[in-house]
């Protein structure tokens, strides 16, 4: 497809839920090159045990150089405030990238067992706070008037608590961080991904230069972080083997015209398609979703929509990745009572996930056949395909796993 044309079939999607759904198009755009050992910062809490062991332990299977460690103080808590993260995160790691320079580029950061997890909005004033109150009682008055159904007066007062109490500059510490080498930019909403394949033909904010890819290596424990590391060495060094899964909810709609969370669910069925390349592929594309012990030797997974209640339908093959499009699924990794899916994967022995710490809305979220296309391909890690499929910045999303993983290398790689 020519790209004029493309061009206009991106104008064709509504917005603001526009993407590029036409992937097959879109293969051939690289990320430019192979993450490398040196272009590595790993980051581990001084605060949390078994914080420090762990990263040297990675560092000392991926061959990064021991002065691409980096220990911050840091609360171990799971939020921390924007002051806290400012100051205890973002100035060091910004130092020692700076610091790294003659060295050569720092390109990806890996954070460890114990960092925070998300990052709070800065403090609203007194007043606002105080306003903020006297909207919320108008708004429940609205609501109790209206039997609880929304109207656009209820939106709109929702939106003015939100602008007070500064709901939409709170982000996943993993996002934030992402654009560390940034000086300054709006922390209120969403930032587009320069590297994101559906943003290639369009002016961005952001440079690339100025965003590092970020993943952590995490977990509600040691042993499960450990497990992690060793279980994605093991699963390289033979190829990811087993069933990919797929379960979109609708049948795959002929319209090309697509957004929200139709676009979402034909970008499963596209997904599904790209992998049977590589291995056998279950596509279910009923409403139900998985249900218990149907899914062995889960090698890859993408579904929607259990909210907040992992369905223990896998048995998942070592070094297995996937993720569930829902909201708030990365809301805790430690939380061992939470049913939210990244948690319970990491548990059940999936080795990559990536999820949501709040509220991030479907269109955040990367696209699956975006990423589970270059996935397989093997030229990309892990890192490199969560990148390129993520539409947003200083927002919601976090990867869990080894940014440097290669499930499928090819035969040139190996």
């Amino acid at each position: 497809m020519k790209r004029a044309r493309l061009r206009r079939l991106f104008q064709t999607i509504p917005k603001p839920l526009v993407f590029a759904i036409m992937i097959f198009f879109l293969q051939s755009v690289p990320w430019g090159h192979a993450l490398a050992p040196d272009e590595v910062l790993v980051i581990a809490n001084s605060r949390m045990a078994g914080s420090m062991d762990l990263a040297l332990h990675y560092m000392q299977k991926r061959k990064i150089p021991r002065d691409r460690l980096l220990s911050v103080s840091v609360s171990t808590d799971e939020v921390i405030s924007r002051d806290e993260y400012e100051r205890a995160v973002r100035m060091p790691v910004r130092n020692a990238i700076q610091k790294l320079r003659s060295e050569g580029r720092i390109s990806c950061l890996v954070l460890f067992y114990g960092m925070p997890l998300k990052v709070n909005p800065p403090l609203s004033s007194p007043d606002q706070e105080r306003r903020a109150r006297e909207i919320g009682l108008e708004k429940k008055q609205l609501e109790e008037a209206s039997s609880g159904k929304g109207n656009d007066t209820i939106r709109a007062l929702q939106q003015q608590i939100a602008a007070l109490l500064k709901t939409n500059q709170r982000a996943a510490l993993d996002s934030e961080i992402a654009l560390v080498l940034v000086d300054a930019y709006p922390l209120d909403g969403w930032l587009e991904n320069p590297y994101f394949l559906g943003f290639q033909e369009k002016k961005t904010l952001l440079e690339k230069d100025e965003v590092l890819l970020v993943s952590r290596l995490d977990g509600p424990d040691e042993k499960t972080v450990l497990g992690i590391i060793n279980d994605t060495l093991a699963a390289e060094e033979t190829g990811l083997q087993g069933t990919g899964y797929f379960d979109a909810r609708w049948p795959l709609p002929q319209s090309k015209q697509l957004a929200g969370y139709a676009l979402y669910d034909a970008a499963i069925h596209s997904a599904a398609r790209l992998v049977q390349n590589r291995m056998p592929v279950r596509l279910d594309a009923r409403e139900e979703l998985f249900q218990p012990g149907e899914c062995d030797h889960a090698a890859l997974y993408c579904g929607w929509y259990s909210l907040g209640r992992y369905i223990d339908s896998f048995k998942w093959s070592k070094g297995a990745i996937g993720y569930h499009i829902a909201s708030a699924e990365c809301s805790t990794l430690r939380n061992r009572s939470s049913q939210v899916w990244c948690l319970k994967m990491l548990e059940k022995g999936v080795v990559g996930t990536i999820g949501p710490v709040y509220e991030p809305y479907v269109q955040a979220f990367p696209v699956p056949d975006m990423f589970f296309g270059r996935l397989v391909e093997g030229h990309m890690s892990l890192g490199e395909c969560y990148l390129i499929s993520l539409p947003y910045l200083s927002w919601e999303m976090v990867l869990i796993g080894d940014p440097m993983y290669r499930p499928f290398k090819t035969r040139s790689a190996r």
